[in-house]
């Protein structure tokens, strides 16, 4: 390795840039393959002939010590530059050219001239796992740079740079175009490809009111989304950060190693000139300097670190620090929020309990007053049927935390909590019991319905809990602020048996300190700003990166980019086989 490529080296990991190679660095880089590859070929050489000519050992040794000269002083450099600027690869660099000088010395030019090409050919396999890691960063930047199709007050078209959207455009996405920013469906239906951002090879399904990122496919379909975030703020920005910060990071190990590299090093030297002592063998002593560079450690923890990251990425998985893929292995315990991650944290119908026979109109005739209110309730029913079935409203009245009353074509409508319809006069069948909340409608004076909503329970949560428990985390602990009663019946039907429900931001931190000074080591999954305290203090924080809070994915350890539970197995596992992989990697080595 020469002083410059050192350089490079230590640029790209020891100051982690977050930028791939330069030009000159790429030069230096072929530069040193090329040396090592003419070695090689001269090594190859110098062999076949002392094989078929070993009466002339001088032209054998001739073209040994030609191949050793070749890459003798990008090593020499390389090891008087980390004298100067020490680090775990500088401890390699320092040995490899102390043996290849004691090979020198012992005249063992095979030995001199194999060591360096085998380090060379380690470093240029692992800046190569670096430029992989960079280039897919890259890849995730185009997807960023697109046109848009904006749409102006008048209902005209232009196309413009989506860098230049701002919150609250609208844009029309057309059938093969990429959408331009982070959005909310407006109008229309469509299949995206989100593959590229959260993993997922199932198109998203879009549809009015759906949230959609910027980035994915439009497979089929006419779309018109407001915009809600860009740039740094939208999705893949926020992805790309994270990819560079746990690109920039170094595992565990590499840290401990480079804590204590100086005293390796002496140890090393006192060892070896003790075996020279005591044997009067040099070879012995030479083996003893090669056996001790960590080359296993130098070239295998931060190649399998980032191919660890750069596999999760490919499954909407997003890593902060390698230091969290180590740590993921060892967990015990999970603790889990409620609301937006075991359910998708928004209120859907759940059933319909009709006084008599069901009106013919009776979601439209909901959807079209529920969209006349502001209240989450009213929204919520917004969304049951599509605009264009929407039913016209006039005199439209929203009594302030009761309900909404308004004219229609049949008669005044009404929506709302029970009490609008004791002060309407409209007699009402019994309130039904439910967790819940719940709306009444009626029309022309008739009650029609109770309407019950509540948070659905997304349909994987109760299998991805069985596969933490099989991975060993069997202790699992519900969080969550929402009432006793409510939290009980979720944990009853996915299978946690630890409830604390109506939990403060501030509980939620003291029950994960509570874990840990127990001698657990949780995994804290949430989505929230009453999450962040708890994700920060938690060994491992993952937060669902779909619709989380901008303060919980800043104290996350882990983003999942899709809402799908299962892939914190996922993460458990991969942690586990790249621990493995780096154990098997340093026992070789």
């Amino acid at each position: 390795m020469s002083g410059e490529a050192v350089h490079t080296h230590d640029a790209v990991h020891s100051e982690a840039a977050g930028s791939l190679l330069s030009s000159a660095e790429q030069r230096s880089a072929a530069r040193q393959l090329t040396l090592a590859m003419l070695a090689l070929g001269l090594l190859g050489l110098g062999l076949i002939w002392r094989f078929i000519a070993p009466e002339q050992n001088g032209v054998s040794q001739l073209l040994l010590g030609a191949a050793s000269l070749l890459v003798a002083i990008p090593v020499i450099s390389a090891g008087w530059h980390s004298l100067r600027h020490p680090s775990l690869h500088g401890i390699t660099d320092q040995l490899i050219a102390l043996a290849m000088l004691g090979a020198w010395a012992t005249g063992d030019l095979m030995t001199a001239a194999l060591l360096p090409i085998i380090m060379i050919f380690g470093h240029v396999l692992e800046e190569r796992s670096v430029i992989g890691s960079q280039e897919a960063i890259e890849a995730l930047g185009r997807l960023t740079r697109s046109q848009a199709r904006l749409l102006s007050a008048d209902g005209s078209i232009r196309e413009v740079d989506n860098t230049t959207l701002k919150p609250g455009d609208q844009v029309e996405v057309r059938a093969g175009d990429r959408v331009p920013a982070d959005g909310r469906v407006l109008f229309g239906q469509a299949s995206l490809d989100t593959s590229s951002i959260t993993g997922e090879s199932v198109p998203l399904e879009a549809i009015v009111g759906v949230e959609v990122f910027g980035g994915a496919i439009n497979l089929d379909g006419l779309l018109r989304i407001e915009v809600t975030r860009i740039g740094d703020q939208s999705t893949l920005g926020k992805v790309i950060a994270l990819m560079q910060s746990a690109e920039r990071s170094k595992p565990p190990i590499t840290r401990l190693l480079e804590r204590y590299a100086g005293s390796y090093m002496v140890l090393v030297l006192l060892i070896a000139a003790l075996t020279w002592f005591i044997t009067q063998d040099a070879q012995a002593m030479l083996a003893v300097l090669v056996a001790a560079c960590p080359c296993a450690l130098v070239l295998s923890a931060p190649a399998t670190a980032i191919a660890g990251i750069a596999v999760a990425a490919r499954h909407g998985i997003l890593i902060r620090s390698s230091a969290f893929l180590e740590e993921l292995a060892d967990l015990n315990s999970l603790v889990v929020d409620k609301t937006g991650t075991l359910t998708y944290g928004r209120l859907r119908l759940q059933s319909v309990q009709a006084s008599g026979a069901e009106h013919p109109q009776l979601l439209e005739l909901a959807a079209s007053l529920g969209s006349a209110s502001s209240h989450p309730v009213s929204r919520a029913l917004a969304g049951l049927v599509d605009n264009s079935r929407l039913l016209p409203l006039t005199d439209t009245r929203e009594r302030q935390g009761l309900g909404v009353v308004a004219a229609t074509e049949h008669g005044d409508a009404a929506l709302g909590r029970p009490e609008l319809f004791e002060q309407l006069g409209i007699a009402t069948p019994q309130v039904p019991a439910h967790d819940g909340p719940l709306a009444g409608l009626s029309l022309d004076g008739v009650f029609l319905a109770w309407l019950l909503l509540a948070d659905s329970v997304k349909p994987e949560a109760q299998a991805a809990l069985l596969e933490l428990r099989e991975l060993g985390m069997g202790r699992q602990l519900l969080l969550t602020g929402d009432r006793q009663s409510v939290a009980d019946n979720l944990a009853r039907d996915i299978g946690i048996a630890d409830v604390h429900a109506q939990a403060l931001p501030e509980d939620k931190l003291n029950r994960v300190m509570g874990e840990i000074a127990s001698g657990f080591r949780p995994m804290v999954v949430g989505d929230g700003v009453n999450d962040s305290l708890a994700l920060k203090a938690g060994v491992v924080g993952v937060a669902m990166g779909a619709g989380g809070a901008d303060i919980a994915l800043a104290s996350a350890d882990i983003v999942l980019i899709g809402s799908d539970l299962r892939r914190l197995g996922t993460c458990v596992r991969l942690s586990r086989q790249c621990r493995q992989t780096l154990q098997v990697n340093v026992i070789i080595g």
